[in-house]
């Protein structure tokens, strides 16, 4: 029994262990001077499940596991147990052989492999460096005792290493690293790839700090795995780590074209893109998905096609990516063209399923096309299977505009493409959007768009601006927006004021009359009114008395309008100014409260005439 490497015992009839050999010895660490072993043994790591197995070994005469053993230095082992009864028929005089083989060994190789299975599976799926990493850490914690895992990444451009660490302690940049782990990923750029090299180690302890390996060809990114505190590593621990260095090269390249496609898709998208120099009354978002979320086909287009009629295009491609953005180029440069023809939205529409079907993957896409009077107030629209926009008006909750709609584009219907109207009564809003707005998992669509709704109807008196900022910020999951976000904000602006009268002090009622009016058109708040209209009457009230002196024939012209979120108002004369005496006494204070109210003042005076501009922020 000495010369077998299992161990191996002998107990009587009342578990008490007589007689071991070598083997169980130095597998347990417990001797033969320690004979008779009784119940509880003191190798049990967990007594009530002995106490279970001796139960079942006294009834059934036999019984074969695997056990966890405490060893006497207090390391644990797995080991398989073996145990039966020579003489069954005699209970009372039982003699039980058993056995223990040593199988950690086995059983964490086949743990290794586990988790390399496991790591594999789930970060072929991760969508950038950082969650690379998360997921590579979570797998590797126990088996390696790691606390950090790093990578650093070279730059085309050489303009300094990017860092990203999952793990603590983090850091914010290269020259966070400590000098050694700088040192070490740099030397590290001239090793062989995807070759994990021990790190740090200590010579007179045979101990390393970590692992690290350069996993590109072109030797541009190095990963670092730190232990929790140096350790001795292995045989079995370097091919563990070779197998996850492996599998972090696939991920980290999947990653960096994942990332290189989703940026070129973006920036082709961002370029498609109509400028920011937009008609009044308009507002405009794109909001792309989350990172590492692929970018879609979302796409919008404002542009003027007549004297007074702005057209609007909002759509939204199946797929993701560079073919989703390439089909929304072609389409959004197909529309703007034929909006530009004149055509009425449904006829855009037409000739658009037309096109469509020479675009490969345009199948499906949704529109919404609209034609907007800006001097009859009214807006013309057609939709292809698109989210129905939302038209809320100033004394009326927001209502769907779910008229004029049919299929998506090149698909089959047997019908012409609809076409709907509806008034756009001054301060009312519209709303175009596409569905990464109010889509989400596990919710119902409808529950979003009311979400919208309400925002719509808690901004109403806000500049439009503003208003597609809080739609933004109030539908946005906490984890961002999952799906590409574009819309057309729209609210009818009245055509800028312009006033010219004699420049007779009876006149300034009047001309306050109309101010007011005007100011209150454009849903501008009460206390602003006010300040405009004090302002407004004390400049008129300075040319008159100070430009023309009581001239006859004199005229001053007070002119306003608002851009997006300034109110700019002018008021001008052709009078000649006199000098302000050295002492005004209690007037010549215009001046002074104008700067004093107004948010800025512009003064150009000149023999010809004198204008001042005044600028409101419309908060």
């Amino acid at each position: 029994m000495d010369s077998l490497q299992d161990g191996f015992f002998v107990a009587d009839h009342t578990g008490a262990i007589t007689e071991i050999n070598d083997a169980f010895a130095e597998i347990t660490g417990y001797g033969r001077d320690g004979l008779p072993y009784r119940a509880p043994y003191p190798w049990v790591d967990d007594v009530r499940a002995a106490t279970t197995r001796l139960d079942t070994l006294r009834r059934d005469g036999r019984i074969s596991t695997e056990i966890v053993i405490r060893c006497r230095d207090g390391e644990r082992r797995a080991v398989a147990l073996s145990i039966g009864a020579l003489n069954a028929d005699r209970a009372e005089h039982r003699v039980y052989i058993g056995a223990l083989r040593d199988i950690t060994a086995d059983q964490a190789a086949a743990e290794r492999e586990r988790t390399v299975a496991r790591l594999a599976t789930a970060i072929s799926v991760a969508r950038s460096i950082d969650e690379v990493l998360a997921v590579t850490l979570t797998h590797c914690r126990s088996t390696l005792d790691a606390q950090r895992l790093m990578a650093v990444v070279w730059p085309a451009d050489d303009t300094g290493p990017a860092v990203h660490v999952a793990g603590e302690p983090a850091v914010g940049g290269w020259d966070d690293l400590g000098p050694d782990w700088r040192r070490t990923f740099e030397d590290a750029r001239d090793w062989l790839p995807l070759t994990a090299t021990p790190v740090g180690a200590v010579p007179s302890e045979g101990t390393t700090r970590g692992f690290v390996a350069v996993l590109s060809g072109a030797r541009d990114v190095v990963v670092g795995i730190e232990h929790r505190a140096p350790r001795r590593v292995n045989d079995a621990d370097r091919q563990f780590v070779t197998a996850v260095v492996g599998h972090l090269g696939l991920a980290m390249q999947h990653v960096r074209q994942f990332e290189t496609a989703r940026e070129t898709s973006l920036t082709l998208q961002r370029s498609m893109l109509p400028p920011s120099d937009l008609p009044p009354g308009f507002a405009v978002r794109y909001e792309p998905a989350v990172t590492p979320l692929e970018i879609g086909g979302d796409f919008y287009d404002v542009l003027p096609v007549g004297e007074h009629v702005i057209g609007i295009t909002v759509g939204d491609c199946v797929g993701r990516g560079l073919a989703a953005a390439a089909v929304m180029g072609q389409l959004r440069a197909s529309a703007r063209a034929l909006l530009l023809t004149g055509a009425a939205p449904a006829v855009v529409l037409e000739q658009l399923d037309a096109v469509a079907k020479f675009i490969p993957d345009a199948f499906c896409t949704t529109v919404f096309v609209a034609l907007v009077d800006t001097a009859a107030h009214t807006v013309h629209y057609s939709n292809a299977g698109h989210v129905p926009p939302l038209l809320a008006g100033p004394s009326a909750p927001p209502e769907l505009l779910s008229d004029g709609r049919s299929v998506p584009l090149a698909v089959q219907r047997n019908t012409p493409r609809p076409q709907a109207s509806r008034p756009l009564p001054p301060g009312s809003s519209l709303l175009i959007y596409t569905d990464g707005l109010v889509e989400r998992r596990n919710q119902p669509i409808d529950l979003q768009i009311e979400r919208v709704a309400a925002v719509l109807a808690d901004t109403a008196e806000q500049p439009v601006s503003a208003v597609a900022d809080h739609i933004l910020a109030r539908l946005a999951p906490e984890s961002g927006f999952d799906d590409d976000v574009a819309l057309v904000l729209f609210r009818p602006v009245p055509p800028p004021l312009v006033i010219d009268r004699e420049a007779d002090s009876r006149r300034l009622g009047e001309i306050r009359r109309s101010l007011g009016d005007w100011l209150r058109a454009n849903n501008l708040p009460d206390d602003l009114i006010a300040d405009v209209v004090l302002v407004v009457n004390e400049a008129c009230t300075n040319s008159i008395e100070h430009g023309y002196r009581g001239q006859a024939n004199g005229r001053v012209r007070v002119e306003a309008e608002v851009r997006d979120t300034n109110l700019i108002v002018r008021v001008s004369d052709s009078g000649s100014w006199k000098p302000p005496p050295a002492d005004p006494g209690t007037r010549g204070k215009g001046l002074v409260l104008i700067r004093t109210v107004a948010d800025h003042v512009d003064l150009n005076g000149t023999p010809e005439g004198t204008t001042i501009e005044v600028t409101f922020e419309v908060r």
